[in-house]
C-alpha cells in the first residue's frame, strides 16, 4: 500500500511539473494570449527571417509567423507578422514597421514604431507602411567614397601650401640678400667712402638710415609668422574627422527621406481607401451624392409634414403652445384671416413712408438713420415685451399699380424687419413680415396706409 501511494505522488508529482513547465514554455511564446496580426512589405529583409521577434515601442510584442516570396523582381516580400492584442492601442495605422539589428552584428528582428494619436487602430490583417532597411555595406561604400574626395582635397591643399612656401622661402632669401647689401652699404658709409659717407656726420640721416633697418627686420619677422600660420592651417585641416562629419550628413539625409517616402505611401493608401468601389461597384463620389441627395429629400419631406401638421385642425393648438409656429414665411391671405392680425390686445405703431426711408443712389428705398432712431423709440415703449412676444411688420405702400404696390410694400417690411433682428439680436422664426399692398387687417383701425405698422402681438401664436 505504501509503494502504491508512492508511485502515486510520483506520477501525480511528475504531472503537475509537465503542466507547469508547458504552461511557462507556452507563457513565453504567448500561446495563451490573444494576438492581433498585421503585414508589412519589404523589397530587402536583410536577414529577417520567420520566427524573429516584433518589438513594438522597444518592447517585445510578438513573432514573425510567414514570409511570402515575391513573384517577380518588382514585387516586394510580404511578412505577416502577430503582436499580443495588449499593444493594440499603440500600433496605428500610420504605424511604421522597419528592420533593426541589435547592434552591429546582433540578431535582425522586426520593428513597430507607435502610431500618432489622431490616427485611428490599426484593424486585423491590414498592412502596415514600412521602411527600407539600410546596409551597412553601403554606408562603408559611401564613406569610402567620401574619404577618397576628402584625402585628394588635402592633397591638393598640402600641394598649394607646398607652393606657398617656396614662393615664402624665395621672398626671404630676396630679403636676407636685400639685407646683406643693406649691410655693405652701411658699413661703406661708416668707413666714409664715396660722397655719402660724408651723410655720416648728420644725425638725421643716421635716424633715417636705423628706421629702414628696423622696419626690414619687422617684415622679416611677419614673413616668419605667415609661414608659422600656414602650417598650422595644414596640421589643423589633417587633424579634423572630417570623413566621419560627412558620413552623418549621408546618414540624415537618407533617414530623411525614407521618411517622405513612406508618408507618400500612406497618403496614397488612404486616398485609394476612400475612392475604392464598394461591393456593388459604385465608385464612393457616386454613393456620397446619393446619399446627400437622399438626405436632402428627406429633410425637405419632414419640413413639408411639419408645416401640413402646424395648420392642421387637430393639431395647430399644440404647435402654437410650444412656439413651433413661425412668423418667416406666413401668406398675406392667411394673415387677413387670422383673428390676431387685427386683435384688440396688440400693441400697433404707424410709421409713415417719409419718417423711415429715403431714396438710395441706385433709385431704392432704404432706411434712414431718423427712421431707425424712430424704430428704436417704439419698441422701446414696450419694454421686456418685444422679447417675450412676436413681432410682425406690416408692409404697405400706396402705389396705383398691383405688382408695384406688392414689390414696394414687401421690401419695406423686409427693410425693416432685418433691422429689428440686428438690433434686438431676437430670432428670426418670432418676427415675421407680411406685404398688405395698401389696405390693414379688418379692425386693425385704419383702412389703407402708405408705411409700415409694427405690430406687437398679444399673445404667442
Amino acid at each position: 500500500m505504501n509503494r502504491s501511494v508512492a508511485v502515486g505522488l510520483f506520477v501525480l508529482i511528475g504531472f503537475a511539473l509537465f503542466t507547469a513547465g508547458l504552461f511557462l514554455i507556452g507563457n513565453r511564446h504567448e500561446a495563451f494570449q490573444k494576438h492581433l496580426t498585421l503585414y508589412t512589405e519589404f523589397a530587402d529583409l536583410s536577414g529577417l527571417a520567420k520566427g524573429s521577434k516584433v518589438e513594438v515601442g522597444g518592447m517585445d510584442a510578438g513573432r514573425i509567423e510567414e514570409i511570402s516570396i515575391p513573384n517577380s523582381p518588382s514585387s516586394k516580400f510580404r511578412v505577416r507578422f502577430r503582436i499580443i492584442d495588449t499593444f493594440r492601442g499603440l500600433v496605428r495605422k500610420d504605424s511604421v514597421a522597419s528592420i533593426t539589428t541589435a547592434g552591429l552584428v546582433g540578431d535582425t528582428y522586426l520593428s513597430v514604431g507607435p502610431g500618432s494619436s489622431a490616427s485611428p487602430s490599426a484593424v486585423p490583417n491590414s498592412t502596415l507602411g514600412s521602411k527600407e532597411p539600410i546596409e551597412l555595406a553601403d554606408l562603408v561604400g559611401q564613406a569610402k567614397g567620401t574619404i577618397a574626395d576628402v584625402d585628394e582635397t588635402v592633397k591638393n591643399a598640402n600641394g598649394l601650401l607646398t607652393s606657398v612656401g617656396g614662393n615664402l622661402n624665395v621672398t626671404l632669401g630676396t630679403a636676407r640678400g636685400t639685407l646683406i647689401d643693406v649691410d655693405d652699404v652701411v658699413g661703406g658709409l661708416k668707413r666714409g667712402e664715396g660722397p655719402a659717407g660724408m651723410l655720416l656726420h648728420d644725425p638725421e640721416v643716421a635716424s633715417s638710415i636705423r628706421r629702414t633697418i628696423a622696419n626690414t627686420e619687422q617684415v622679416t619677422s611677419s614673413l616668419r609668422i605667415t609661414a608659422d600660420q600656414t602650417n598650422a592651417l595644414v596640421n589643423d585641416v589633417s587633424s579634423r574627422s572630417i570623413p566621419q562629419k560627412i558620413d552623418d550628413v549621408l546618414v540624415s539625409v537618407r533617414d530623411a527621406a525614407s521618411n517622405l517616402d513612406s508618408t507618400t505611401k500612406a497618403v496614397q493608401t488612404t486616398i485609394a481607401e476612400l475612392t475604392q468601389p464598394d461591393e456593388h461597384g459604385v465608385a464612393a463620389g457616386v454613393n456620397l451624392r446619393d446619399a446627400i441627395s437622399n438626405v436632402s429629400t428627406a429633410t425637405g419631406n419632414m419640413a413639408e409634414d411639419s408645416e401640413a401638421l402646424k395648420h392642421n385642425l387637430l393639431t395647430r393648438g399644440f404647435f402654437r403652445k410650444r412656439g413651433y409656429y413661425t412668423l418667416t414665411n406666413i401668406s398675406p391671405a392667411v394673415y387677413r384671416r387670422d383673428r390676431l392680425s387685427a386683435s384688440p390686445g396688440n400693441h400697433r405703431s404707424w410709421l409713415g413712408t417719409d419718417q423711415l426711408f429715403h431714396q438710395a443712389s441706385n433709385g431704392t428705398e432704404e432706411l434712414s438713420s431718423a427712421g431707425k432712431e424712430l424704430i428704436d423709440q417704439e419698441l422701446a415703449k414696450y419694454g421686456d415685451a418685444v422679447v417675450s412676444h412676436p413681432i410682425m411688420v406690416e408692409g404697405y405702400s400706396a402705389g396705383t399699380n398691383t405688382v408695384e404696390k406688392i414689390e414696394t410694400s414687401r421690401a419695406r417690411a423686409i427693410l425693416v424687419r432685418n433691422y429689428i433682428l440686428s438690433r434686438f439680436h431676437l430670432e428670426s422664426m418670432s418676427v415675421g413680415a407680411v406685404a398688405l399692398d395698401d389696405q390693414p387687417p379688418k379692425g386693425a383701425g385704419r383702412t389703407t396706409w402708405n408705411g409700415v405698422s409694427i405690430v406687437l402681438l398679444s399673445r404667442a401664436r
